[in-house]
């Protein structure tokens, strides 16, 4: 089995336009969560989000390339494109073929979706674009990647709702440790901020109107965001032979099944998820300093999820660091386990917890230490990513520093 490291790192989301500017935001507690600014938000109930702001599509790509890349898209190709300038690699010959992309996304193209549904429906148009199929698929950001950086191996899209991505970095990570790739680029992406995806989310009543409180008393409900984060998962020797930067390695990894509900969450699937990842790293609960929760800032989530880590931890839960990001930039759906490994890797690497922002009101069901309000400086050598999705699918990644 090699091990598997992490060379490179890209984002973009409601916090940030780049990585640094992420975890900048995550240091300082910056909430990227306002007022949606797309069509029709008049009709909608929820009109808050993790929206990138300010964003032109005409300033990263042109004309040819906007007609074929949903926004989803353009977001992972951005965030690819400074993840792999970081590693400093490029793709031809050998490497090439060794190399592939795994991404997680829920939506896909559900922009292309909702304006061309609005072209037929609304204004009565019987023609669409010819590219409406492939700037709508899921795997339509993997392939662009892909053919943008020449990677020739193993290559598709992971499509599990919330825990799309975290689902795409582990099949990375297992494609690398058994020798099938040398180099993946994985991660997700996710734009569902239009009024058909907004719309949708509002009829399943777990939305807030006003913030997003993960573990708080008082938390009602979750936030939507969007994003993309990549990243470049590289065979350690490799890596070590080119003398690459590493940010931290990935060494662990374990995904289950509820079984049980499609709304309802699971403590039993979780903590079977959580302790199986920490097996798979060959680590004990002690070694653990900090999870980056799904936290999702609903009442079904915050509970289930701290049961879950009490029920994996035992008495080692009360040394635990554990955090919800989603309080900043939102819950950003398939690609929000990409977006919160940023703040694992920072954890191990700048040995700084990036906080719970908005938890105002102790809740006795959520006892665990979860950073509120501001960063802190601790010093941690394991890390635990969680994502728990609708339809009971739990993905656990852990992370060691280097």
């Amino acid at each position: 089995m090699r091990r598997v490291v992490i060379t490179g790192q890209g984002s973009i989301n409601a916090l940030g336009r780049t990585v640094p500017e992420t975890l900048e935001a995550f240091k300082e507690g910056r909430c990227g969560i306002a007022e949606l600014d797309i069509r029709d938000v008049d009709r909608l109930a929820i009109r808050i989000g993790g929206q990138v702001r300010e964003y032109d599509p005409h300033e990263q790509f042109n004309r040819q390339q906007i007609a074929l890349y949903d926004r989803f898209t353009q977001f992972t190709l951005i965030a690819a494109a400074e993840a792999i300038t970081q590693s400093g690699l490029s793709f031809s010959g050998e490497l090439a073929a060794q190399s592939g992309v795994v991404l997680g996304t829920s939506g896909g193209g559900l922009n292309t979706q909702d304006e061309n549904y609005r072209a037929v429906y609304e204004d009565g148009k019987n023609r669409v674009h010819p590219f409406v199929v492939p700037k709508l698929m899921n795997n339509a950001a993997a392939s662009h990647v892909s053919m943008e950086h020449n990677l020739k191996g193993p290559s598709f899209t992971v499509a599990t709702a919330c825990a799309s991505s975290n689902h795409a970095m582990g099949q990375a990570f297992n494609l690398i440790r058994s020798g099938m790739s040398r180099v993946m680029i994985t991660g997700g992406s996710e734009s569902m901020l239009c009024f058909g995806g907004v719309k949708a989310w509002e009829g399943l009543r777990v939305m807030s109107k006003d913030a997003c409180r993960p573990f708080s008393a008082n938390r009602n409900g979750m936030v939507q965001g969007e994003g993309a984060a990549i990243f470049v998962f590289e065979d350690y020797e490799h890596a070590k032979a080119r003398g690459a930067e590493i940010l931290a390695e990935v060494v662990g990894f374990a995904m289950t099944s509820d079984a049980a509900d499609i709304v309802m969450p699971s403590k039993q699937g979780a903590a079977r998820a959580i302790t199986g990842a920490m097996k798979d790293a060959k680590v004990n609960p002690s070694e653990v300093g900090y999870i980056n929760a799904h936290g999702t800032g609903t009442a079904a989530n915050d509970k289930t999820e701290c049961a879950a880590v009490a029920a994996a931890f035992g008495a080692d839960a009360d040394q635990l660091m554990m955090s919800s990001t989603k309080s900043m930039h939102g819950h950003v759906i398939g690609g929000t386990g990409a977006i919160e490994l940023l703040a694992c890797i920072m954890a191990l690497k700048d040995g700084v917890i990036a906080p719970t922002i908005g938890y105002e009101e102790p809740d006795p069901e959520c006892a665990l230490d979860v950073v509120p309000n501001e960063a802190r400086d601790a010093k941690v050598d394991v890390v635990l990513s969680n994502a728990f999705a609708f339809g009971g699918l739990n993905a656990v990644l852990a992370l060691r520093s280097v």
